[in-house]
């Protein structure tokens, strides 16, 4: 079953007098329950088909399906509905609320899903049952990245939406969280969208979307992704 499917998409910014194209007419299909990673190049449009997808951002033409419907005919009233029901969002720079400690802004997330799961279990199950009550300023950028994932769980979206998670951390740290989001996904059936510039990063993934200068370039099934622990860093 596909959850999402781009047809004939075309994303264009008006710059002064200038049309810019972030996409071009790009079309795929993505299943449900498997880890995509879209790689590209800064400025090749990934990230646009990221927000596109998260209903952040609208299409100029073309047609957007996810979990079959039509979201880029949504309203904007409805496209609210649709990311807080079935988006979970994790960023680069993690986007925590640094008031609130680490359960508080895990605990947030459940006001928002249509069937959330129990913050405490989602902050354990990343691993930090001990910084429950540690503020985002006394936690390393590991740790709040994986919080950020926990919080995305526990809103119990459909989808999960992670623009460059290991962007800002290190390798050995970003290798924890993509252990953290493989685990995720097979523990609790979600269809993982991963934007990133690190090939080694798609080696893990079922699907893999290449896009340069708003087209894509590749698109093919990995039949064999690897865990983590396989990929030479």
């Amino acid at each position: 079953m596909n959850a999402i499917e781009f047809i004939n998409v075309t994303k264009e910014y008006e710059i002064g007098n200038n049309s810019i194209k972030a996409v071009d007419n790009i079309s795929f299909s993505i299943e449900a329950g498997e880890i995509t990673v879209i790689l590209g190049p800064s400025g090749s449009g990934k990230s646009t088909t990221l927000n596109l997808i998260g209903g952040m951002d609208r299409v100029s033409n073309g047609t957007v399906k996810v979990l079959g419907s039509t979201i880029s005919d949504f309203s904007d009233r409805k496209l609210t509905e649709y990311r807080r029901k079935n988006i979970g969002f994790v960023f680069q720079f993690y986007n925590l609320i640094p008031n609130l400690n680490a359960y508080e802004n895990v605990d947030l997330s459940r006001k928002l899903g249509k069937n959330p799961l129990d913050a405490k279990e989602m902050i354990k199950a990343v691993g930090l049952e001990n910084r429950m009550k540690h503020f985002p300023a006394e936690m390393s950028g590991g740790e709040l990245q994986r919080l950020s994932i926990a919080r995305a769980l526990c809103k119990n979206s459909d989808i999960l939406l992670c623009d460059e998670p290991t962007g800002a951390l290190d390798s050995n740290t970003g290798q924890m969280v993509l252990e953290v989001l493989q685990e995720m996904a097979k523990e609790y059936n979600k269809t993982v969208i991963i934007v990133t510039h690190n090939a080694n990063i798609a080696k893990c993934a079922s699907n893999v979307i290449r896009i340069k200068d708003g087209t894509i370039q590749e698109n093919f099934i990995n039949e064999n992704p690897l865990s983590v622990s396989e990929v030479i860093w």
